[in-house]
């Protein structure tokens, strides 16, 4: 069979799969209302983020129990009713400038281009042309599949923490936000919640991590 190579892919056609994928996976979950509770919190939290590093920013609330929370190469990110039922405003935005930090670090363009590798999708890419090529719906179930359970490194995990910290400070939040979201997941993970498993197992050592942003807000004087 004529497989394509997913190198060839621009990151404006990795970000129209991603988009793609986003689309059925809308399509497959309840999506909160305008008018919903929850979306009326998430666009209170994020009105001044609308744009993040240059890339426009779409958000949508799930209103699923699970806790968990991702974004994808197109700007889209998505917040599930469980995370934001357990988290503050802050914590809700240091999950989501975490999340925003793979997209920003091309982690999640390189999670698309892994999972359209192993989708099989065959000649899809006319990167002359700048075409994008057909995808079907169950392809695209299968690239939604993948970017939900995308795991990343420890070093882009700690990069995408890094991205957040700073855009938490560099926006005027306190810091310390993103640390308590990481103690809040590991005494989910502790107390054997089966809802947060999809976070937690893309997010592993929580509590790690919470301790070295504490660490580093003690060293930027941010935190006793």
């Amino acid at each position: 069979m004529d497989y394509f190579n997913s190198a060839t892919l621009t990151d404006a056609q990795v970000a129209e799969y991603s988009r793609q994928a986003v689309q059925q996976m809308d399509q497959k979950n309840p999506v909160a209302a305008p008018n919903d509770p929850y979306t009326q919190r998430l666009n209170r939290i994020v009105s001044r983020h609308r744009t993040v590093s240059g890339l426009p920013i779409n958000y949508k609330v799930y209103k699923v129990p699970d806790v968990n929370a991702f974004a994808t190469a197109d700007g889209s990110v998505r917040v599930f009713k469980g995370l934001m039922d357990i988290m503050s405003d802050n914590e809700l935005l240091a999950i989501m400038g975490h999340e925003i930090g793979h997209v920003i670090n091309h982690d999640s363009r390189d999670a698309m281009k892994s999972a359209l590798r192993r989708s099989a999708v065959r000649n899809v890419a006319a990167s002359q042309s700048g075409l994008i090529g057909k995808v079907s719906r169950s392809q695209l179930g299968g690239l939604a599949d993948y970017m939900l359970g995308a795991s990343f490194s420890r070093r882009q995990e700690s990069e995408a923490d890094d991205y957040s910290y700073d855009f938490m400070k560099r926006n005027g939040y306190n810091v310390m936000a993103l640390a308590t979201s990481f103690e809040k997941l590991a005494k989910q993970s502790g107390g054997g919640g089966g809802s947060v498993t999809q976070i937690l197992s893309t997010h592993p050592d929580s509590k790690a991590r919470a301790q070295r942003v504490r660490d580093r807000a003690r060293r930027d004087g941010l935190a006793r």
